[in-house]
């Protein structure tokens, strides 16, 4: 046993702790110290819990049952669990390291071998504790014969604490696995399987942009990037005609710095040959043995060493990213474990062997739905092809295919041809890839419970989001009757959080709260925009059929669609039809696609008039209050007017029946303004303000100015269909500046408008703690008016609203911004529809979270 006396107690960030010990030697008072309250489990509490009494030995067996079930859970999400008993059982440790294999962590024993004297004194001095003595000869007994075979049993580390001084000062250290990269961003080239071809290897790097570096006989020994670095997937040896050659480059690499290796399943079976360890010799093996007898011993000792430093799997770039040589599912990642590692060599196998004399593989990848990127070789195919957001890069070198890399996080596959064919394939490679992945689910088909039940979302903006089962069954309900095709579906807009509540006199919303949110954020410039009073739309079209069926399957033969917030089509397919075709003119006439080399186009804009959407909603809400407060009102005025002349004491009621009057008459000039009749398109405008994404790219990262001009050269090329979006850039540094956003602002609402957006000027803003708010809607006070009822404005009411309890709406628009981002991200990396879907759904989802409409 590896007995560790440090006063340092190294164990893994997520393993299984199990204190072991004697009554009284301290180890809830460790546990205490050294863990959170919430990672130790205790076989007390667990009593307590139970039975309502910590020392009621009766209930041994359900609290240990207890205790397990919360382990197990702890250890299932990923959490330290620190196991508080005396554990000096070799019956109750097995269970323990059985949970700890179940869920492949490390077990790590932390053995408190106190003097039994001690343990005697401080149960002494406990009224809870009333056992004799006899009990702690007999535990302390059990202890003594279990030290020298707690490794034995399965644990990973033993540290044992003989000291109640060397308890006291030890400190617990949590290290990462080997496995653990997250805080490894790359960028990465991911290189398949070489098997030995050293030329093909050497010809990929120098295409990669990589400079070999060589020793005196000209052979590489290393190649360097300034910029980026190789992920080996492992198969470097075997059947190839210089795997030392390969070796000798990758091993350099590797030393410097300049490369990453996970282990393959040839270098762990030339590890076992090396070490004498009986192996069949076959799969080139002979020919990696023969190629190393003809090299120095030392280098031979140095392969040794290389091959049996190499570990099971890396996860990186925040968990983004996950390597291993035959793949991995998610549960795996990130674990540690006898399964994980062969899972990782081997891959998901049956044990049978197919007509080939190879192994009967399990098509993982076809149902893997995890949110990291998995990238493996292994089993070689044809071509790199995606599949649920995996990828296999053996492509067959040896075989006389290619050398394959995937540039990450670019998702850009670079490859370079075989010399030849060194190695006759035991299965034809062109039959390689149905054994890989194997027939099944297309990754275009949405699944029932790719979008239902409770989700915790994961994003490169926020991390988490959750989506509650009754709102993701909301959403599926309006998605499945009334939602378009949803090949075409792969964006929805998030909700806009309105700016902070103003206190100047009359008003609910004003530029300045804006101005000084995004200021105190540390942004120095925001774009204000027109708001057209509209409604949202989000317009993909395509540059002709061709592009339409390969990226979107063309549903109809449609060449694009037009849709609402909640994924609704605005118009008959034919009248979209038409609309699609007049933006794909302009947008060809404006060179957007060539410009920008895509075949499609998704923007963001505002369709009006807002008629045009809401005619149902305007006759049954909007025009019903109008036309009653139209009918009542005045009469009113003149009823009273005429008790007031006859001396009626009515002054008071007539002022507020003649304020009524005078609201109701603004609230119907407010909302007939963005009301006019329509005839097909003729009347319809549709105002751009961001372009999206096109094929490969999305376009978050570009600054709104940016987006606008495109939007413009649109309004140029078909001015009767599209509306520009009037803009102000505001100096949030120059008071000048500031005065001259408000007073457009002012402009603009006094004109009727219904206001402006103040986004930052640079677009997408990330932080500390995530991204900030893409955009601050300030309305105009009349405007509010059709929002918030005609009388809105009395003073009473003003007072009362200016309590909006705005929270929860802002971060419901920045999760919705963060998940459609998202969504963005994926389609651009070209990842399945139900991948996009995901996100899609979720923002819909969320939409029906509790939150005030008025917002």
């Amino acid at each position: 046993m590896s007995e560790q006396r440090a006063h340092q107690l190294a164990i893994p960030e997520l393993s299984l702790v199990v204190l072991i010990g004697v009554s009284g030697s301290g180890k809830s008072t460790f546990a205490a110290r050294h863990f959170k309250a919430t990672e130790v489990v205790s076989s007390d509490v667990c009593r307590g819990l139970v039975a309502d009494d910590e020392n009621d030995q009766a209930a041994t067996k359900p609290a240990f049952e207890l205790l397990h079930t919360i382990v197990g859970i702890r250890l299932r999400e990923g959490r330290l669990a620190v196991v508080d008993a005396t554990n000096v059982q070799p019956e109750g440790r097995k269970a323990l390291v059985a949970l700890a294999k179940e869920h492949d962590v490390l077990p790590v024993a932390i053995v408190l071998d106190v003097p039994p004297a001690v343990c005697r004194d401080r149960n002494r001095s406990r009224a809870d504790r009333p056992f004799g003595e006899h009990v702690i000869r007999r535990q302390h007994d059990q202890l003594r014969r279990s030290l020298r075979g707690l490794e034995k049993e399965g644990f990973r580390t033993v540290h044992r604490l003989t000291d109640p001084a060397e308890i006291e000062q030890s400190v617990i250290v949590r290290s990462r696995l080997y496995t653990d990269r997250r805080d490894d961003h790359g960028p990465f080239d991911v290189i398949g399987d070489v098997h030995g071809c050293r030329a093909e290897l050497e010809t990929l790097l120098i295409e990669l942009g990589y400079v070999i570096g060589r020793d005196g006989q000209g052979r590489a020994i290393g190649a360097h990037h300034p910029d980026r670095r190789v992920i080996f997937v492992g198969d470097l040896v075997d059947r190839g005609p210089d795997s030392p050659g390969v070796l000798r480059l990758a091993m350099g690499m590797v030393a410097a710095g300049d490369a990453l290796c996970v282990s393959g399943n040839h270098e762990a079976k030339l590890l076992r040959a090396l070490r004498g360890r009986k192996v069949q010799v076959s799969h080139g093996l002979a020919e990696t043995l023969a190629q190393l007898d003809a090299e120095p011993p030392e280098f031979r000792a140095e392969v040794e060493r290389f091959v049996d430093s190499l570990i099971s799997h890396y996860v990186l770039d925040d968990g983004q990213l996950v390597v291993a040589h035959a793949g991995l599912i998610e549960r795996y990642q990130g674990r540690a474990s006898g399964r994980v590692r062969s899972f990782c060599l081997y891959g998901d196998t049956t044990g049978e062997t197919d007509e080939y004399g190879l192994p009967v593989r399990l098509p993982w990848a076809r149902d893997y739905r995890g949110a990291a990127m998995v990238v493996y070789g292994h089993t070689p195919t044809p071509d790199a092809e995606w599949v649920n957001n995996t990828i296999c890069l053996d492509t067959g070198c040896v075989f006389g295919g290619r050398l394959t890399a995937l540039r990450y996080p670019e998702r850009e596959l670079v490859a370079v041809d075989a010399g030849e064919v060194y190695y006759e394939p035991a299965r034809p490679l062109a039959s390689s890839a149905p054994a890989a992945i194997g027939a099944g689910r297309d990754p275009e088909v949405l699944d029932l419970t790719d979008v239902t039940g409770s989700r915790v979302l994961h994003t490169g903006y926020l991390d988490r989001i959750g989506v509650r089962a009754e709102n993701a069954a909301a959403a599926l309900e309006v998605m499945s009757r009334f939602a378009i095709d949803p090949r075409w579906l792969i964006y929805l807009p998030p909700t806009m959080s309105p700016v902070a509540t103003s206190s100047e006199p009359g008003l609910l919303e004003h530029p300045a709260q804006a101005f000084d949110a995004y200021r105190t954020d540390g942004v120095p410039a925001v774009i204000c925009e027109e708001k057209h009073m509209g409604s949202r739309a989000v317009a993909l079209v395509c540059r002709d059929l061709a592009a339409a069926r390969a990226r979107f399957g063309a549903p109809d033969d449609a060449l694009g669609a037009v849709w609402t917030r909640t994924g609704r089509s605005f118009f008959s397919p034919e009248l979209t039809a038409e609309l699609v075709e007049r933006l794909r003119t302009a947008a060809e006439r404006a060179g957007l696609f060539d410009e920008l080399d895509t075949g499609w186009l998704l923007f963001d804009a505002e369709l009006l008039p807002w008629s045009a959407k809401a005619g149902d909603l305007l006759r049954s809400q909007y025009a019903a209050v109008g036309a009653a407060a139209g009918a009542a009102l005045p009469v009113a005025v003149e009823a009273l007017a005429q008790a007031q002349a006859r001396g009626v004491g009515v002054g008071e009621l007539l002022g507020r029946t003649e304020s009524r009057l005078a609201n109701a008459e603004l609230f119907r000039a407010a909302y007939q303004r963005y009301c006019w009749p329509t005839d097909g398109l003729t009347g319809v405008r549709l105002a751009p303000f961001q372009l999206l994404a096109g094929e490969g790219r999305a376009y978050h990262d570009q600054p709104h100015s940016w987006h606008l001009s495109l939007a413009d050269r649109l309004v140029e090329a078909d001015p009767e269909l599209i509306a520009q979006t009037r803009r102000l850039v505001v100096d949030l540094t120059d008071e000048t500046s500031l005065q001259a956003g408000i007073d457009w602002w002012t402009e603009l609402t006094d004109a009727g408008g219904e206001g402006m957006v103040v986004k930052p000027l640079s677009n997408l803003v990330r932080t500390k703690s995530g991204v900030l708010q893409p955009g601050l809607k300030v309305r105009g006070r009349e405007y509010l008016r059709i929002i918030y009822g005609p009388d809105y404005t009395e003073p009473a009411n003003l007072s009362r609203l200016r309590d909006r309890r705005l929270g929860h709406k802002r971060s419901m628009a920045l999760r919705e911004y963060a998940l459609g981002l998202e969504a963005l991200d994926r389609v651009a990396r070209g990842e399945p529809l139900w991948r996009v879907h995901e996100c899609v759904f979720a923002v819909l989802a969320l939409e029906s979270e509790p939150v005030d409409p008025r917002l």
